[in-house]
């Protein structure tokens, strides 16, 4: 079963009752001095096992410990929110797996040449997915094509770069110099919700397999904390960067981003992907991505499962 994603964007208090989230929204009365604000009237609950990955998006959210616990027990990933209402921290239960250290041990002692060739299969699924996109957009795409069929062992030709530097320049035909950069301007700032969003169904997948997010096969930025999630996210990349372009679509590039937006950018977990012959939700395909990682670190196979766009 595909789990929920749960967005809450205006004041809530967030308890648990009966293995249930239970959300309160405050009393509307202006006249209204209990100490809490809140009424029976305003609930509404949700299994916890339902959830996947919860985002809080206000200042004025209250959770409980035993909500966070339940969560966390439940494997869900817990995306918290600046005041600037972006993404900026991300929580994960630290036991994900019935037999973690074993998978630990085995991630520990994966070769060099193994990660390297799983980097090259990583870096030439990403191209080819970009180039997917590209075409499905009826924009030139041949340049990414030898680009991806000829990938070498820990990409020594930098060919991630160098897709990147032509599919910058074309994803966005309307956008004259578009440069892809975190604090770069619109639709950077769509593009940075939806990684936010897809690192954290990744992070979350990985902790569920038993594996180390923090160790990555290419990634090993000494301050990030998801490196290997940012691995194997790569070739995901392609289906945000394809909500982004049907949100400019329908709704134009806006400075801000509003809840429609958001809630446009939230479907990305449910989305359908295509791995083999099969067609599975967002969310289901990193696990199964994160479980072929599993498979190649202990011996059981040479190749990583990622969906193909």
């Amino acid at each position: 079963m595909i789990k929920r994603t749960l967005y809450f964007g205006n004041p809530a208090y967030l308890h648990l009752k009966d293995k249930q989230l239970v959300v309160k929204l405050p009393e509307v009365e202006k006249n209204n001095t209990l100490p809490d604000g809140f009424k029976k009237e305003s609930t509404a609950t949700i299994p916890i096992e339902d959830i996947g990955v919860a985002v809080i998006d206000h200042p004025q959210i209250t959770l409980t410990h035993g909500l966070l616990e339940a969560l966390l027990d439940n494997n869900t990933a817990v995306i918290t929110c600046n005041s600037s209402r972006l993404p900026v921290g991300l929580l994960l239960p630290l036991a994900g797996n019935s037999i973690q250290n074993e998978r630990f041990r085995a991630q520990l002692d994966a070769s060099e040449p193994l990660k390297k060739q799983l980097w090259a299969q990583t870096v030439s699924q990403k191209i080819k997915n970009q180039a997917a996109l590209l075409q499905m957009r009826n924009l030139p795409a041949e340049y990414l094509i030898p680009l991806y069929k000829n990938v070498k062992s820990g990409d020594t030709d930098n060919c991630e770069a160098t897709a990147a530097a032509w599919y910058w320049q074309t994803i966005f035909p309307g956008i004259a110099g578009f440069r892809r950069h975190r604090e770069g301007p619109p639709p950077n700032h769509y593009l940075n919700y939806g990684y936010a969003i897809l690192r954290a169904i990744m992070a979350r997948s990985l902790v569920g397999a038993g594996l180390l997010p923090t160790l990555g096969i290419f990634h090993h930025n000494r301050y990030n904390a998801y490196c290997l999630a940012d691995d194997l996210m790569e070739p995901y990349r392609p289906y945000v960067d394809k909500v982004v372009c049907q949100i400019i679509d329908k709704l134009g590039i806006q400075e801000e981003l509003t809840k429609e937006i958001k809630a446009e950018l939230l479907i990305i977990p449910a989305m359908d992907v295509t791995l083999g012959d099969e067609k599975s939700p967002l969310m289901v395909a990193t696990q199964r991505t994160a479980v072929s990682l599993v498979k190649c670190f202990e011996g059981g196979q040479r190749k990583l499962v990622y969906p193909e766009l």
